[in-house]
């Protein structure tokens, strides 16, 4: 990723602040610019989109050298489009945002000026802009280059932000940065974990980080090994993992806040660190992203680390289902039955519908720890969820409607999309199994609330649970905004955002 990007405040208008490049927004139709701007600088500026013809459309960019003879801090600015400013979110202001940090990273700046948007002066709350000021410029900013003989032409230039803060509380502008910078570096943390090839990210590797982040975090850590996995009844896991030289693991992480926990989570994440579909053997364009099977498991492992920087006031346990599904003399056969944790039996229909085999003793797992009183799951579990949704949105399916909104509502102040998908019990039929209680494949159509179904028998009666299908945004294979080509880190600043508003 890309170098460690500074972030300063300063309680003054964009027109009192030096750097390479301004930042100035525009709203669609209106006669000045938005946020503490400076009157002339602003009035200058509005000249300048005039005689252009810049109306301020949502993302379009404007860049303009100023002369010397205009006496200005700055030699060049950007005037970024934001639309109409009744259509403007916070999600569309950190994808415009991060956007045009790239264009200016591009251009060589290494300083650039920006204003808080509207500086608490409309309905976003100084706080929230200033979050989403830092995020959009982390998560635009983000780069996978460890593999490069040479960097990246034209970029790695931008070291710095001046943010013109104006008249906003100065704590609630600082908090909000300093928020979204934990945030964003969580989630950036998640994409490099997604990007590693799967020759350097096995099992074993995952184990090694997440003991190193345990480590450095002052979280506890603990790993269940595959002799072990035997004596608790781990068919799911072991039986996936058993076609790779690379034994699986399940690694258990707890974050403990040093005040009375409001709440006990457990965050389940499926950890396939390369997905070939075993025996039931994907195509080769369908393995050529397969290391992104793993997204559910790193951006557990990310929310983790990021919660004692946080601290907020709730127990969090995450489990990370680690393992590789490969083609071999000892991998699984469609037809075996496995023994999964909580004693059920699962005829495998098909290798390649393997996740939802390590969830379900993952999850059974989390049924048995003391106190739990919610478990949420994350997996790149189907592609009918990626046909309902498309590339850009995770569904979200539970056994608790209030829990699920409030997922939702996280998802929605986290600019991560999400949309809600029933779980209808008539469907629990399509998965029943002539010779054992259940199978691994269903119907072809609503494969994605089959698959829930399945992940639904390994949870405890009584335990909240959520199940969120990220195999939609996990990974891109286009470039929009901050969503680069590769790992995007989803689920992170959702579960952040849901973990602190359950201290509110």
């Amino acid at each position: 990723m890309s170098g460690a990007l500074r972030f300063e405040t300063r309680p003054v208008d964009l027109a009192s602040c030096a750097a390479d490049i301004g930042i100035v927004y525009l709203y669609r139709g209106e006669e000045k610019p938005a946020g503490p701007i400076g009157a002339a600088l602003g009035r200058r500026l509005l000249e300048i989109a005039r005689d252009d013809r810049f109306d301020g459309q949502a993302g379009k960019r404007l860049l303009w050298h100023a002369a010397p003879a205009d006496n200005l801090r700055c030699r060049r600015y950007i005037v970024l489009g934001l639309g109409p400013r009744a259509e403007i979110t916070l999600e569309r202001y950190r994808r415009h945002l991060g956007d045009a940090l790239v264009a200016a990273d591009r251009l060589g700046a290494a300083t650039v000026a920006v204003p808080l948007l509207d500086a608490g002066a409309s309905p976003i709350p100084g706080r929230e802009s200033a979050t989403a000021l830092a995020e959009g410029a982390l998560l635009g900013t983000y780069l996978f280059d460890r593999y490069r003989s040479e960097p990246r032409p034209n970029r790695h230039n931008l070291k710095e932000i001046l943010v013109a803060t104006g008249e906003s509380a100065a704590r609630e502008v600082a908090d909000g940065i300093a928020y979204g910078e934990v945030a964003a570096a969580a989630a950036n943390f998640a994409r490099d974990l997604v990007n590693e090839p799967a020759l350097t990210m096995t099992p074993q590797r995952m184990v090694d980080i997440a003991r190193e982040t345990a480590r450095d975090a002052k979280l506890e850590c603990k790993v269940i090994e595959p002799d072990e996995m035997r004596r608790l009844g781990m068919g799911g896991i072991l039986g996936v993992g058993q076609g790779s030289i690379h034994p699986p693991r399940l690694i258990h992480l707890e974050y403990r806040p040093e005040e009375r926990p409001v709440r006990k989570v457990a965050l389940v994440g499926k950890g396939l660190t390369f997905d070939s579909g075993g025996l039931s053997l994907k195509t080769p364009e369908g393995m050529e992203t397969m290391k992104c099977d793993m997204s559910g498991a790193a951006a557990v492992l990310a929310t983790l680390k990021a919660l004692p920087e946080l601290a907020p006031p709730v127990e969090v346990v995450g489990l990370m289902g680690m393992a590789e599904n490969m083609p071999s003399g000892t991998a699984i056969h469609p037809g075996d039955i496995l023994k999964m944790m909580n004693g059920k039996t699962v005829e495998v229909r098909n290798t390649d519908a393997e996740g939802r085999l390590v969830l379900a003793d993952a999850l059974s797992y989390a049924s048995t720890l003391k106190g739990v009183e919610e478990v949420v799951d994350l997996a790149t579990l189907t592609g009918a969820i990626v046909v309902a949704l498309g590339p850009m949105a995770a569904g979200v399916m539970g056994n608790d409607r209030d829990f699920v909104d409030a997922l939702l509502r996280a998802a929605q102040k986290a600019g991560e999309a999400v949309w809600p998908m029933p779980l209808y019990n008539e469907y629990r039929e399509h998965i029943r199994s002539d010779v054992a209680d259940i199978k691994n494949t269903a119907m072809r159509g609503g494969s994605s609330i089959t698959a829930a179904l399945f992940l639904r028998e390994f949870v405890r009666p009584g335990l909240r649970w959520a199940h969120l299908d990220i195999a939609g945004p996990a990974f891109g294979d286009k470039e929009y905004s901050y969503m680069k080509k590769g790992g995007s880190g989803f689920g992170v600043r959702l579960l952040l955002r849901y973990l602190m508003d359950l201290a509110a």
